[in-house]
């Protein structure tokens, strides 16, 4: 089979495949090389790349298998008309959600301890003073986690060693993490109320379009003064002229973005000046979570191969391609 990855990037995905698929061919272009090669590939991997009923109508592809979680990119509508099954990869049963919690902890960690400001030199002689800048512990803080999917869970259980406060705001308010003790639940009604008394603020929700700037600039403003905010899900969930005003002004403290509204993102934005820490969408990138992601994909691939139905379907077409 030709399995067309839609992008360049994330290139150990492909090497790992490689291995495991030793029949197959898996190509990658960047997005504007694409269309040479749409019409006689098997399955399609979108990445972040933008898969519409256009894009559809070029090929014959009968898979659209994403390499991981976010489908955001791929029209699921169009695909079902056109009898393309679309798959995933759920976060937790990879090991995708616990590479992903452990990376928000790191910029949490890194925020408080003010890293941005912290310099060590080897000169003797040296203008920075040793014992500072003085840092934030996590002990005693209000953690506000939106989201309480795959991410937001595996987040909360290791935030609860810190023995910090957890509060949650969910699509189903209520959900409970054995072990984890969650000192109040609001519903995405209740974001601004929730945002309000929190000293962070943990972006792990499921993104789709009529989520755009869910955290706009009513809950960047609302958010208790000097606190952190933190984006490990998709950089559609966040507003950036709104995060940048609130950075400037004080009311938000710190910012740590591991996704952003355009990928890859232009560095010389002015937000990039403010205190934040910016990895490129590197949380999932771990060799737990490849491996469990290339797993899980060659499984829906052999399945697709033997004319099986796929795991993690998000759709049900009624006549396939």
């Amino acid at each position: 089979m030709k399995i067309l990855f839609c992008g360049e990037a994330f290139p150990e995905a492909r090497k790992r495949l490689a291995a495991l698929l030793p029949d197959d061919e898996i190509l990658a272009f960047p997005p504007d090389k694409l269309g040479p090669h749409i019409a006689d590939t098997d399955v399609v991997v979108p990445l972040v790349s933008r898969v519409d009923e256009a894009f559809i109508r070029q090929g014959r592809f009968g898979l659209i298998q994403q390499y991981g979680v976010g489908l955001e990119t791929v029209d699921i509508e169009a695909a079902t008309r056109n009898g393309v099954l679309v798959a995933r990869i759920p976060s937790e049963e990879s090991g995708n959600a616990a590479s992903v919690a452990e990376h928000a902890v790191l910029l949490m960690l890194m925020l408080s301890r003010r890293w941005n400001q912290i310099a060590v030199t080897r000169e003797r002689e040296t203008h920075v003073a040793w014992g500072s800048p003085t840092g934030q512990a996590l002990l005693g803080k209000t953690v506000c986690i939106v989201g309480l999917g795959g991410v937001g869970r595996e987040l909360a259980r290791r935030l609860a060693g810190f023995k910090v406060r957890i509060t949650t705001v969910d699509d189903h308010p209520g959900r409970t993490i054995p072990g984890v003790e969650i000192a109040r639940s609001f519903s995405l009604a209740g974001l601004r109320e929730a945002v309000g008394e929190a000293d962070y603020v943990m972006l792990c929700i499921n993104y789709t379009p009529d989520r755009f700037h869910l955290f706009g600039e009513q809950e960047i403003t609302g958010m208790k003064k000097g606190a952190f905010i933190i984006n490990v899900a998709r950089g559609g969930l966040l507003d950036p002229d709104a995060l940048l005003a609130a950075l400037k002004s004080g009311q938000v403290a710190g910012a740590g973005l591991d996704v952003f509204w355009e990928e890859p993102v232009d560095m010389t934005h002015p937000i990039f000046r403010e205190n934040v820490i910016a990895t490129p969408h590197i949380a999932g990138v771990t060799d737990v979570s490849y491996e469990g992601i290339a797993l899980a994909f060659v499984e829906n691939i052999r399945r697709y191969k033997a004319g099986k139905t796929p795991l993690y379907l998000a759709n049900a077409p009624a006549r396939l391609r």
